[in-house]
């Protein structure tokens, strides 16, 4: 039987993964509790909280370990766990790191160095762990979460890496086959590809702290009117990007509209240009990635191929963001 290595109030460790739709989470979950419940003789439980079940909407997934024989009566949702695993490095603006116990754990799909992660995301007085599970998921034809399994079972040492590769080719073993030894590969290097890096406790805010909302009662809207709706032409939406971009190349590109047409978002901008002629004609100038969720539609609808799939890169989509003329978000 392992041994924790400590637990909570309630006789628990506790891990919460934040993700979005499409990343493989809530699969995560379940593969995590099991290989703790049946490989390492633990009580358990895991369960998910998703709202509309479809690509690029936040998921998180939760997972309770306890000593054999543990009373478990508690099903809400982790607010303070000893591991977070956060499946998209953009999901941190939005406070996925919140609520981890200090001294606790912060796994970060991210291909940045876990400094240069920590410092940006205010972490401090836990430890930071960095990998850059897409671009291994992405190399091996595979899916992110089992590189993000990888880096779990590394920094929570009482679980048996071995008898995941098991639980991977029995939960994928009857409905794909051909993607087992994948998936143990990519778990492999998730578990030796990983950066760890310690960050003392320091003096400025650390999102090791649970931060409260900042509207109240003193501050809020009127009549408690919700001024962002939730729409997509209001929202920054890098954080629903699950690593991949399109590039768009306007040498090549003749103006036929079929992207936008299979944009469900409004990322394209248009400008009325004269042609050779004279005569005057809708241009393509850009994409505003801002409302770019990377479902690639465009790439797909593309004649041509001025729109190509390219890995999202540190900056890219800031400095090659073409505006809309009347800027949505600041109307």
């Amino acid at each position: 039987m392992a041994v924790l290595p400590e637990v909570n109030k309630r006789g628990f460790f506790e891990i919460r993964l934040e993700s979005i739709g499409g990343l493989g989470a809530n699969l995560a979950g379940k593969m995590l509790a099991e290989a703790g419940i049946v490989g390492a003789d633990m009580d358990g439980v895991s369960f998910s909280s998703y709202g509309s079940e479809k690509k690029g909407s936040p998921v998180k997934a939760h997972i309770r370990f306890c000593e054999f024989g543990t009373p478990i009566r508690d099903t809400s949702p982790i607010e303070h766990p000893h591991v977070i695993g956060v499946f998209h490095e953009n999901l941190l603006k939005s406070g996925a790191a919140s609520g981890v116990l200090p001294g606790g754990i912060v796994l970060v799909n991210s291909a940045r160095s876990a400094l240069q992660v920590a410092e940006e995301a205010g972490l401090n007085g836990c430890r930071v762990a960095v990998l850059d599970a897409t671009r291994i998921a992405l190399e091996e034809k595979n899916r992110v979460n089992m590189a993000m399994l990888g880096g779990l079972f590394r920094t929570c040492g009482f679980l048996d890496p071995e008898f995941m590769k098991d639980v991977i080719a029995k939960s994928l073993g009857k409905k794909y086959p051909q993607a087992v030894e994948q998936a143990v590969r990519v778990f492999e290097r998730g578990y030796t590809e990983i950066e760890l890096l310690d960050m003392p406790a320091g003096r400025r805010e650390s999102a090791v702290q649970t931060g409260e909302s900042p509207l109240g009662y003193t501050n809020q809207p009127l009549g408690g009117m919700i001024v962002t709706p939730g729409s997509s032409l209001l929202k920054d939406l890098s954080i629903s990007r699950s690593g991949m971009l399109p590039a768009f190349d306007q040498a090549t590109c003749i103006n036929c509209a079929q992207c936008d047409t299979a944009c469900p978002d409004l990322c394209f901008v248009w400008e009325e240009q004269p042609d050779k002629r004279g005569r005057m004609q809708m241009v393509l100038q850009g994409i505003d990635y801002q409302y770019c969720k990377g479902c690639l539609k465009c790439v797909e609808a593309c004649p041509t191929d001025s729109l190509s799939r390219m890995l999202e890169q540190e900056g890219y989509a800031a400095a090659n963001r073409v505006r809309h003329r009347f800027d949505f978000a600041e109307a």
